[in-house]
């Protein structure tokens, strides 16, 4: 007998094995975040997640993000690191010192990733959104890493020189650039990522800066998946009712 399936919502939270970390910076900050890893023991890929402008709201828990720690491992085996750059604050503490504007959290970004190094996780990818597009842009180049995704790039602090830093590398950029985002739109992208002409620019129909909506959220995790673990993508959108951790649980039609 077929097992039943629930459909997945913007508050269901699926298995994984999460853990409360902390990430030393070489500049002598402790920050504060979370790394989950699918139950399953395989690792697909990593994510090391870099948040929106803590200064507008930005956290490790904005709402994608989240959502790619609660689905991700279960769903396509890719572990998800999350955390708070220096200053921040979230429900998983504060992390210490104060915002820099992106310069100073290149050492946050670099703890993250030595940390999943580490660790042994493969497959390491960047994922910054909005502010974190730009953090990833200014010092990802340099780590130890496949490549970057960018959501939502507002291309306002990273320069051409950061931009031509990760050409060089030949590692992977990948820009989801929303119709109708409030600070970079799919017309304006291949200008502004002129720098870094192998840069792979992808629109997205009706989307807005935030991903606001399960449709948006559904798009861009599959888009995600897509690039670092294709052949898990795409993902389902329900799963068995039993394995639902938290959440509403509503049948898959």
């Amino acid at each position: 007998m077929a097992k039943p399936l629930a459909s997945i919502r913007a508050t269901t939270v699926l298995p994984a094995v999460r853990e409360d970390i902390e990430l030393r910076t070489d500049d002598g900050l402790t920050l504060v975040g979370e790394l989950a890893l699918p139950t399953s023991g395989r690792v697909a890929a990593t994510l090391v997640t870099l948040h929106p402008l803590p200064t507008h709201g930005g956290f490790m828990d904005s709402h994608v993000l989240r959502k790619a720690a609660w689905r991700l491992p279960y769903l396509a085996d890719v572990a998800v690191l999350r955390f708070n750059t220096r200053g921040t604050r979230s429900a998983r503490g504060t992390s210490e010192g104060e915002f820099g504007g992106g310069r100073p959290e290149g050492a946050d970004a670099r703890a993250a990733v030595d940390f999943v190094v580490a660790r042994g996780l493969p497959n390491r990818w960047l994922l910054g959104w909005s502010f974190g597009t730009e953090v990833a842009l200014m010092h990802g180049a340099a780590l130890d890493v496949e490549g970057a995704i960018l959501l939502s790039p507002p291309m306002q602090r990273a320069t051409a020189s950061d931009l031509e830093g990760w050409e060089a590398s030949g590692k992977s950029v990948v820009a989801l650039v929303p119709e109708f985002d409030d600070y970079l739109r799919p017309d304006a992208a291949d200008a502004a990522f002129a720098p870094l002409p192998s840069a792979r620019i992808v629109p997205f129909p009706e989307a807005k800066h935030l991903w606001v909506g399960e449709k948006q959220v559904r798009a861009v995790l599959d888009a995600i998946v897509g690039v670092v673990a294709p052949d898990r993508s795409p993902l389902p959108t329900a799963v068995p009712a039993a394995d639902v951790v938290h959440g509403s649980v509503e049948a898959a039609p």
